[in-house]
């Protein structure tokens, strides 16, 4: 399977993922921190993937996505955006609303953050 088809896979499979640097519990950067964080406030149940262990989704998925840096989240397939834009859909409270129709909004914190793993 091709790195294309690998984040076909992964984006469509997913209702809501994020391609970030580390893990929501040990993000390596302040903006995948950020992101991750604003999903767990919401109660977001999420899967991510951990670009730093990937190179080769690292640097593809920018050129795939027309989007060129990370955090990438994407919710019912469609990339919504990084950093900056989660932080204003969230202040806006749209980010919660786009979360409820993909229903990924738990009424608790959910059990479980998806990592999803990577057979190379």
């Amino acid at each position: 399977m091709s790195t294309e088809q690998l984040l076909a896979e992964q984006i469509n499979t997913n209702d809501v993922l994020v391609y970030m640097k580390g893990s929501p519990q040990f993000p390596m950067c302040g903006f995948s921190g950020t992101v991750a964080s604003i999903l767990m406030k919401l109660n977001t149940k999420f899967s991510y993937v951990n670009i730093l262990e990937h190179p080769q989704i690292r640097s593809t998925l920018p050129k795939v996505a027309n989007w060129p840096t990370f955090p990438q989240l994407y919710i019912n397939g469609e990339l919504i955006g990084g950093c900056d834009i989660v932080v204003e859909l969230y202040e806006a409270q749209d980010l919660e609303k786009l979360l409820q129709a993909a229903g990924a909004v738990m009424p608790q914190k959910p059990e479980y953050i998806n990592a999803i793993e990577i057979i190379e």
